[in-house]
Order: C-alpha cells, then sequence, then structure tokens
C-alpha cells in the first residue's frame, strides 16, 4: 500500500508495530538509465534485513515477514514513478510503504521499533509547501520543500482544466461573440467585440473563467489543501492571481505568490521561486520557537538535559521536542523504573534514545521538530520546551 505521512500517522503506526520491526530507507533516482539502479540498492537492502533479521529474532517467521517485500522487486508499475526516496515499514502485521519527495540515506534495520528520525523528518511540514500553478484554462499542483518539487496528480473531482469544470455548460468554442455585433468601441478602433446582446467576448470569456476558478478552488480546497494541510504558493500571471485569490475561500492559500505565467518555468525554477516565498516564513517560524525556548528555560519549563527531558516525558509535560537531525544516543527510557538506560553501540541496530524520546512525546500528543546542529539550543542533541 502507498501511505501518507504526518505525525499523527506516525505516532499510530509506532503505537500499534509489533516487533520484529523493519525499516528500509533509500534514494531513488527518477531519470533514465540512472533509475534502473533503484531495483539494485532495494535488493541490497532486502539482503541486509533478512542477515539482520535473522541474527536479531532467529524464531521469527523470516519468510512471512519479507515476502511482501520481495513481491516489490518484480513490480514494474510500482518502479515507473519514482519520487525522491522510498521508505518502507514492516512489522508482523502491517506494511506501510511511501514514495516521498527528499533522497533519504539508505538503511536497512531490524529492531523492537521502527528507526524514527527519517519518518519524523518526513512528517515534519514546517518546510513542505504545495504550488498551484494557474492559467486562465488550466492548473496544476505541485509539492515540495526547500531542495525538491514534484508535481501531485489533481485528485478525483478536482478540475485540470476549464473544459473538465464546466463541461456542456462552457461558452461555445470560449469565445461566443459575433463578428457583425460591434459596438461604437469597433469603430472607434478598439478590438472588443460584441454580440447582438451587447456581451462582449471578453466578459464571456472572464466569466467562464471565474466559473472555472470558483469549481477548481472548492475542490482543490477539499481534496488536497484540507488533507495535506501545507501553505499554498499561487503562481500565476497578476490578472490571474486577482480573480483567483477574489474567489478563493481555500484558508491555506498564501498572500503572497509566484507572479508571472508559470507555463514556460521547469521545476527547478518554480521551486527557487517557490522557496523564496517560504523561507522568510519558515526562519520566523524557527526563531519564535527558539526565542520561546529560551524564554521558558529562564522559567524553569525547558531543559537540554536527557535527564529532565526522560522524566518530563514521563509525567506527560512536553509540548514540543527538538532532536538534533542525523544524531544517536544509544540507549531506551524504561518506563516501569523511570530511567534512562545507556546502552552501548550495535551498529545500525542499536537502540536509539532519541527515538524513544520522540515516540514518546508524539504518543503525548507533542510537536516533535528536528532540526540541523546549528539551529539546536545546547549540545546534547535533544531540547525540550515544557507544557507546565
Amino acid at each position: 500500500m502507498n501511505d501518507t505521512l504526518d505525525h499523527h500517522a506516525l505516532a499510530t503506526w509506532m503505537k500499534e508495530a509489533t516487533p520484529p520491526c523493519l525499516s528500509l530507507y533509500m534514494p531513488t533516482e527518477r531519470t533514465f538509465p540512472q533509475r534502473e539502479q533503484n531495483v539494485i540498492r532495494f535488493k541490497n537492502l532486502l539482503r541486509q534485513l533478512e542477515a539482520d533479521l535473522v541474527e536479531r529474532f532467529p524464531e521469527a517467521d523470516h519468510v512471512a515477514l519479507l515476502a511482501p517485500l520481495q513481491t516489490l522487486v518484480d513490480n514494474a508499475d510500482f518502479w515507473h514513478y519514482p519520487r525522491g526516496g522510498l521508505a518502507i515499514l514492516r512489522d508482523r502485521d502491517q506494511l506501510r510503504v511511501l514514495k516521498v519527495l527528499d533522497p533519504l540515506e539508505e538503511t536497512a534495520r531490524v529492531n523492537h521499533h521502527f528507526q524514527l528520525q527519517p519518518l519524523l523528518r518526513l512528517a515534519q511540514a514546517r518546510d513542505r509547501y504545495q504550488v498551484l500553478c494557474l492559467t486562465r484554462n488550466q492548473a496544476h499542483l505541485f509539492e515540495g520543500n526547500r531542495d525538491n518539487l514534484v508535481e501531485v496528480e489533481l485528485g478525483e473531482g478536482v478540475p485540470r482544466t476549464l473544459e473538465d469544470a464546466l463541461g456542456t455548460e462552457l461558452t461555445e468554442g470560449n469565445q461566443r461573440g459575433l463578428p457583425q455585433g460591434f459596438s461604437r468601441a469597433g469603430e472607434r478602433g478598439d478590438s472588443m467585440q460584441h454580440n447582438a446582446g451587447g456581451i462582449s467576448k471578453h466578459d464571456e470569456q472572464d466569466a467562464d473563467r471565474e466559473r472555472y476558478f470558483l469549481a477548481l478552488d472548492r475542490a482543490l480546497t477539499r481534496v488536497h489543501s484540507n488533507t495535506a494541510r501545507l501553505p499554498l504558493v499561487l503562481a500565476a500571471l497578476p490578472e490571474h492571481q486577482a480573480a483567483f485569490r477574489r474567489l478563493s475561500q481555500n484558508p491555506h492559500l498564501l498572500p503572497e505568490g509566484i507572479a508571472g505565467d508559470p507555463g514556460p518555468l521547469d521545476n527547478d525554477v518554480l521551486r527557487a521561486r517557490a522557496w523564496a516565498v517560504m523561507a522568510p516564513r519558515m526562519e520566523q517560524r524557527l526563531d519564535d520557537l527558539l526565542d520561546t525556548y529560551a524564554q521558558r528555560h529562564g522559567q524553569g519549563l525547558a531543559s537540554d538535559r536527557l535527564e529532565d527531558i526522560g522524566g518530563a516525558l514521563l509525567d506527560a509535560r512536553v509540548d514540543t521536542l527538538l532532536v538534533e537531525a542525523d544524531r544517536h544516543i544509544p540507549g531506551y527510557l524504561d518506563l516501569e523504573r523511570r530511567l534512562l538506560v545507556p546502552a552501548k553501540p550495535e551498529g545500525a541496530n542499536a537502540d536509539d534514545l532519541l527515538d524513544e524520546l520522540s515516540f514518546q512525546a508524539l504518543q503525548q500528543g507533542g510537536e516533535v521538530l528536528v532540526l540541523p546542529r546549528e539551529r539546536m539550543p545546547g549540545g546534547t542533541g535533544v531540547a525540550a520546551i515544557y507544557r507546565y
């Protein structure tokens, strides 16, 4: 199955997981012939999973656990439309498959729970956005972040074109004005033509456009924006920007947009212009969060001490947990003894204390954010803002 990911889904998957838990991450090439390496890379990771499974869970049904993954090897349709990366989670009862925007570091891990940090970064919506590329008579939707942008197939009921939206109600040829129906404007040399009823071609085209924009906005909001809950950047000519914004009731539509015809823009240019809209908003939100951390730290309501954060999690007091990207601390949280238990590194399959803390925070309805090292407060790899 192909799953979508947010923090709620992630918390549910972690809670429902029954060991052994297999985590597979890999980058996927999009262009030919490089994409032919995707299956080869996948098979190599499967072999690594199998070896680790035999070593760590010798009594498990290895064949049954790996069978759904093995079937993907020869599934040509599955590999035909790669994105940036592939994430697969497999436990005793469930299989989760995610094709994601970002390239993921090759990882094959077998443990009592899934490897969490790559998933947290995937679920982290703070740097993700959608772009609606709009012309008078068609629309395309993209989803991206700082580094990647891919087109999203419009869902059922979302009209891609003017014809899709209006069907038989579309003005004939989208231009019903009659050449014999000139007004005085035509005599003055004005190119505007009117039909016998006094309605110009331009007026009819504008009416069709507005009906299309209205239908598109309603369907896009319902099917995509309210589901993804991502900021929406509008890329369109200024006149289409104004018309669409006047009609739109999409709460996720940003006031800033990309002015100009989106048609000639390739993905890299479109991504760069969209990120120019998003970057100041993202930086401001992160700055505000770190300011809140500093203020609450002075009040004793935030900490970067592992022991303090572990105790706060056991008391369900953590509102926001900040985790350093690519940082691993061997160990686990002993819920019964209320202790953080350090552990010796055991390679890729070692228990990760940061994963444990993140899982507990998600289970309690807290927010978990993965930040680059240079933006983390303190040097412990983790920090938390408390509820009280």
